[in-house]
């Protein structure tokens, strides 16, 4: 199997993991209170979402590349 090909799989892998933590930290009590009381989720949660999110599309990117 190409290098790439493992190495984009372990990105998606990672990606799904990582979107999973943010879920987890979103549902959280003083996550729910702080998105009730400002509209948002705190930064650190962001980044497990934004964190996830690129993880996965780049590792979609070095799956289609060839």
């Amino acid at each position: 199997m190409n290098p790439m090909k493992i190495i984009g799989i372990a990105l998606i892998v990672l990606g799904v993991v990582v979107l999973y933590f943010g879920y987890n930290a979103s549902q959280s009590v003083t996550e729910q209170l702080s998105e009730t009381l400002t509209g948002r989720f705190s930064d650190e949660t962001m980044l497990y979402f934004l964190g996830g999110a690129i993880a996965i599309v780049t590792g979609l990117v070095f799956l289609v590349r060839k």
